[in-house]
């Protein structure tokens, strides 16, 4: 992690760090991102109920879109977007059958979105949306896209000349249920899942295509137990704002995490989303509170994690109640849990992340939450 020395908040630059992180593509960062469901009304009020999100915007039958509904949720910079299909037909519902509820579009916020897709496509990149001018009587947006792994789509976000609350064809949703926050703040990074020996290819993309450098890169001997392992490179833009770890099963005794992940969503996607929080002890207790289910960490973690992440400003016995655990870089350290997946098939989950410093992404907790891991595959019957 010596490279990451220079690194002292969320809004870092890498050029100089990673001067092959060619800033061609500048990202602003997440604009949102596009989860598509079986049933948008009621995965909506799971995510306010349970996650503390908001209401912001709607598109359905009566602002005019006739083929789909969609919920576009909102906390402190996080915007949600839930959409499902008024079609049986519809490439919505072939995806949802496909691989469930689960992530289709990682919008990335950017000046130009006809210039990010002209310089991603004559890069290799595969077009999914022409760039588009939308608009309504709040001004207008540019949006583009392209294909990434599996059916997972980034699309570029070009909204400076837009005042509305989303994007042309969505007004404003007015709703009378709107829980307190818990306390999330932005995206800190999205994981995607690939396939066997996928893992380069894809790092090789987002270098190539999309001008992104390696930050850090963890092997089998890193990410492993007794039964399974697993392989993982960080990609990173050039200002630090987007990180996307990509991930791909090793060999092991059993299936691991990432087979089973891509055995149930039939291919590769987006595993899990991290959230950031200035405050992850409120925060899970909020959402616990809530009915959000996170993984068991064995009791037996915290007898020795203090003599390894050293003094830290948080009480041990009260982060050993929540279950949440705790790692130490060159930088400070970081606080962490995941969730259960959050649909059905044991796919996508969310990571509530705080950082005191730290840039890293906890590879001292991978051997406690692996176990974990492992142990509802077991129960599960997948491991």
């Amino acid at each position: 992690m010596s490279d990451l020395k220079n690194i002292k908040n969320y809004d870092y630059s890498l050029e100089k760090i990673f001067p092959e992180a060619a800033d061609f593509l500048p990202l602003k960062g997440t604009d949102y991102v596009e989860i598509y469901v079986g049933n948008a009304k009621q995965s909506a009020h799971f995510y306010k109920a349970a996650f503390g999100f908001q209401s912001l915007a709607y598109a359905g039958l009566e602002t005019g879109t006739k083929d789909k509904t969609s919920y576009v949720l909102i906390q402190d910079k996080i915007k949600l977007v839930l959409t499902s299909s008024m079609n049986p037909e519809s490439d919505i519902n072939l995806h949802l059958t496909q691989h469930g509820d689960g992530v289709k579009v990682i919008a990335l916020w950017v000046d130009d979105a006809t210039k990010a897709f002209e310089e991603t496509t004559k890069r290799g990149a595969k077009p999914y949306m022409q760039p588009t001018k939308e608009e309504d009587e709040n001004g207008y947006v540019v949006r583009s896209g392209i294909h990434t792994y599996g059916d997972t789509v980034h699309i570029f976000v070009e909204r400076s000349n837009y005042k509305g609350d989303f994007l042309p064809g969505f007004e404003k949703w007015e709703s009378t249920y709107n829980p307190e926050a818990t306390g999330l703040r932005y995206i800190d990074h999205m994981v995607g899942n690939v396939d066997w020996n996928e893992m380069n290819t894809w790092a090789e993309f987002y270098k190539n295509v999309m001008g992104f450098a390696n930050l850090i890169t963890f092997d089998d001997k890193d990410i492993s137990t007794k039964y399974t392992a697993l392989m993982s490179k960080v990609m990173t833009n050039g200002n630090g704002r987007i990180k996307f770890p990509i991930n791909e099963p090793a060999e092991g005794v059993k299936k691991s995490q990432i087979e089973e992940y891509i055995d149930f969503y039939k291919g590769a996607g987006c595993q899990h989303i991290a959230v950031a929080t200035n405050d992850i002890e409120h925060t899970v207790r909020e959402m616990t509170n809530r009915g959000v289910e996170f993984l068991y960490v064995p009791g037996t973690y915290y007898d020795t994690v203090g003599d390894r992440v050293g003094e830290i400003e948080e009480d041990m016995n009260k982060l050993k109640e929540l279950g949440i655990m705790v790692d130490r870089d060159e930088e400070g350290y970081l606080l962490q849990i995941f969730t259960k997946p959050v649909e059905d098939r044991p796919t996508m989950f969310f990571e509530i992340i705080q950082r005191k410093g730290a840039q890293s992404f906890g590879k001292g907790n991978f051997q406690a939450l692996f176990e974990s891991i492992e142990a509802e595959q077991a129960r599960r019957g997948t491991l």
